[in-house]
């Protein structure tokens, strides 16, 4: 009975946002499994179809706080995770916390400004906490990090290192809306760049409480095996140069957890593992030069994971 309450609660949340993004349910689903497993979401997609007010509206959902930091070339670690400043009177150093201390951190067009800037969020990413002068501070839960880029545009971007890119949980895509859903679009969003009001549905403690309710959905062995199983065949694959990380496998699972959890069941089955493998995966590995180029209107690294994931076989 617990179990069912708590899927009206995510429904809830989800129609918070679809009132206000149309036609996205799956995409939209993903960033609440995202946020359900603790990780950290890479929305890649060309400008102006909602990738910033998805992650706002995601904001709004939540009792909890929010911070938008519009990623440039000049910008510096200090400008994202704050700075010591000397205090005369007290004569002491005071910390002033930057944007990284918010529930919701938005890192718009994250490609824009330099590896140095951008390994700033490393530490927060993988254990939310930063390290400033020597002290740790701990960041607020929950905590997610929403990281916006464009793919087609190269000038003045940095492209992101893999290791940044394995901090995030997955990438995906919200592409264009249908016609229909587009006629919709402009009928009721009266101005550009406005992102309309919704109401909190949840509280960030009602989060932290479902997080922790997804570590507890229970992964039998069989499946486990599958996803190490998976998790080989990219690193033996000469389409591949670059196989998933352990902790890409542990992203899996957790990214599993957390999709049957929003479908209501308290166990995994194979089809949370096939659908969640591609988004938590493709942007994982790194393609052979010699098999550059096979995708035609995706990622290479898609198609080849795609391949390569089509040889293993699935438990029953």
């Amino acid at each position: 009975m617990a179990r069912k309450s708590e899927n009206a609660t995510v429904a809830r949340l989800e129609a918070n946002i679809a009132s206000v993004i149309k036609g996205k349910s799956e995409s939209i689903r993903m960033i609440i499994i995202g946020l359900l497993a603790r990780g950290h979401i890479l929305i890649e997609d060309v400008p102006g179809v909602g990738k910033t007010t998805m992650a706002q509206l995601l904001a709004r959902s939540i009792s909890c706080s929010f911070r938008r930091i519009q990623f440039t070339s000049d910008l510096l670690p200090s400008d994202i995770l704050g700075v010591s400043i000397y205090d005369r009177d007290k004569k002491e150093f005071q910390f002033k916390p930057g944007p990284i201390f918010a529930n919701i951190v938005v890192a718009d067009e994250i490609n824009r400004t330099t590896p140095k800037t951008q390994s700033a969020l490393l530490e927060a990413m993988n254990v939310a906490q930063v390290s400033i002068d020597g002290i740790t501070h701990t960041l607020p839960q929950p905590f997610l990090v929403i990281a916006t880029q464009n793919p087609i545009e190269f000038h003045g971007t940095f492209p992101l290192p893999r290791s940044q890119m394995d901090r995030f949980l997955m990438r995906i895509r919200l592409g264009y809306p249908s016609q229909e859903h587009e006629v919709v679009i402009l009928k009721e969003q009266k101005a550009l760049g406005h992102v309309p009001h919704v109401e909190p549905v949840l509280t960030a403690d009602e989060v932290v409480t479902m997080q922790e309710a997804v570590t507890h959905v229970k992964v039998d062995d069989d499946l486990l095996d599958y996803i190490t199983r998976a998790a080989q065949a990219t690193r033996q694959s000469p389409k591949i140069e670059l196989g998933v990380s352990t902790r890409g496998a542990l992203a899996l699972r957790q990214s599993a957890q957390a999709r049957a959890y929003v479908h209501g069941r308290d166990y995994v089955i194979p089809d949370d593992i096939k659908e969640m493998i591609g988004p938590v995966w493709a942007h994982r590995i790194q393609v052979a030069q010699t098999f550059e180029g096979t995708g035609i209107g995706q990622h290479d690294d898609e198609v080849i994971l795609q391949e390569v994931l089509s040889q293993v076989e699935v438990p029953l």
